[in-house]
């Protein structure tokens, strides 16, 4: 998934952005699918508003029955948590530049994985060969360094003096 940066500076670009992938045939109730009797019922989060459907009378927003509904996210930072998890970037990198909770982030990253598994594509890859990066993308990445002795293996050994009667 592509996220075209220069075109996602502003919160009404983001909600345009975030609407489109979720909703790409237009938003509609989910009580009674209806997309065209639907009235803005409130404007108090903008972008985001809140529709009223004019056959049913359910009231509802983009975020309605999606992965989205009910967190307190703005759609700017919903589009920097997706481009994060698409990205591999940690949860906590992404705590700290969202200024957010890591353990909040990290329900939200798996409810959104998740959500993925079970829309993943489920035939095979066609292709026969696949590179490593795109098998394992940030293997090792998290881990510290590995810790070296100062000095060479063939100096470290150290002579254990054994009791003479379990010698052979």
């Amino acid at each position: 998934m592509d996220f075209p940066l220069d075109g996602l500076m502003d919160e009404q670009a983001c909600y345009d952005f975030l609407v489109g992938v979720l909703h790409p045939d237009g938003v509609a109730c989910p009580g009674c699918g209806d997309r065209e009797h639907a009235g803005v019922h409130r404007r108090n989060r903008a972008p985001v508003l809140d529709y009223q459907c004019g056959i049913c009378g359910r009231v509802y927003n983009a975020w309605t029955g999606t992965e989205l509904h009910g967190t307190s996210l703005g759609p700017w930072e919903w589009v920097l948590l997706l481009r994060g998890v698409c990205q591999g970037t940690s949860t906590a990198q992404l705590a700290r530049e969202l200024g957010r909770q890591r353990q909040n982030l990290l329900r939200l990253r798996h409810r959104i994985q998740a959500r993925a598994q079970c829309l993943r594509w489920q035939e095979p890859v066609p292709d026969d060969v696949v590179e490593a990066d795109e098998a394992y993308q940030n293997a090792g990445e998290k881990r510290d360094p590995a810790r070296r002795p100062g000095r060479s293996a063939a100096t470290t050994r150290v002579e254990v003096p054994w009791p003479r009667h379990l010698r052979a």
